[in-house]
């Protein structure tokens, strides 16, 4: 949304868009939990899992959280996979780009060598393993997925030299359970459950995205209701209705997003009435 359509309003930024700042995010207990038992994981190295049991359920928000948590730990170092999807070539490709070495993608072994001994050299200067984070994780290719567990351990197993982060949907976890990929399974340490959120949740999250932006009053306590009994416990549905809703109110110049302004905008239109069976009068003989 433009920030000219913002300033009325008095915000400092669109509350409902993916782009919030990562310090705006809504952090629940459940996700605190969470962040603090990686700050620990971050430490000693191994696998975590984030997962849900659909979409806009928030492991992408929570990815951004965790981020932005270990980032600020000192001597951490947190990179991200873009390309999931990748076939091992690209893979390395891609993990010698983040990690800042020139890797040759067609000598695996000369280049997970080079991996280990940068990562291990970092762990003996800043007492830290190196962070990956993957999103959409349940994309990536099993045979990655097996590399990438080799590439962590050293010293048959008993030493850890990275921090991996999966996320993804219920597909990840069917894929955990595959024979091949049960080691990798096995090894997971921390774990993340999402779910859908009650309305409860749902108004604890939109109320706390609206004072960070700068606007507590965005909305009155009746919308604040209505849309989170009917985003069916969807975080993505609800900014998605949020967001269609402030920029009606841009449009119409309104001063508050309230309930006249839901039910006209979300309400069906009436269809017009049905006409009387048979369509009126007979006619005539």
């Amino acid at each position: 949304m433009n920030r000219s359509l913002l300033a009325p309003y008095g915000l400092k930024w669109n509350p409902f868009s993916p782009e919030v700042p990562v310090e705006a995010l809504h952090a629940t207990s459940r996700f605190e939990g969470f962040a603090w038992r990686m700050e620990h994981l971050a430490r000693e190295g191994g696998l975590a899992l984030v997962t849900s049991n659909g979409s806009g359920h928030g492991k992408s928000a929570s990815l951004r959280l965790l981020s932005g948590r270990l980032t600020a730990l000192r001597d951490l170092h947190v990179r991200e996979l873009t390309r999931p999807q990748a076939q091992m070539a690209d893979f390395y490709r891609e993990l010698g780009e983040l990690f800042g070495i020139q890797l040759s993608p067609h000598n695996r072994w000369a280049g997970a060598k080079v991996l280990r001994e940068r990562w291990q050299a970092h762990i003996e200067a800043a007492l830290y393993r190196p962070v990956l984070l993957i999103d959409e994780a349940q994309e990536t290719q099993p045979a990655v997925l097996n590399e990438l567990r080799h590439l962590c351990s050293a010293q048959l197993d008993s030493r850890i030299l990275l921090t991996v982060v999966l996320a993804g949907d219920n597909r990840l976890v069917e894929k955990l359970r595959a024979p091949e990929l049960v080691p990798l399974g096995s090894r997971i340490r921390v774990r993340l459950v999402l779910d859908s959120a009650t309305p409860e949740e749902l108004a604890d999250c939109l109320c706390h995205l609206m004072a960070a932006a700068g606007n507590p009053r965005l909305m009155t306590p009746e919308v604040v209701t209505t849309l989170c009994e009917h985003a069916v416990g969807n975080l993505r549905i609800l900014m998605g209705l949020a967001n269609d809703l402030l920029n009606e109110a841009a449009r119409r110049e309104l001063a508050v997003l309230d309930e006249k302004l839901y039910f006209e905008l979300f309400t069906p239109p009436t269809p017009p009435a049905a006409r009387g069976k048979g369509g009126g009068q007979g006619k005539s003989r």
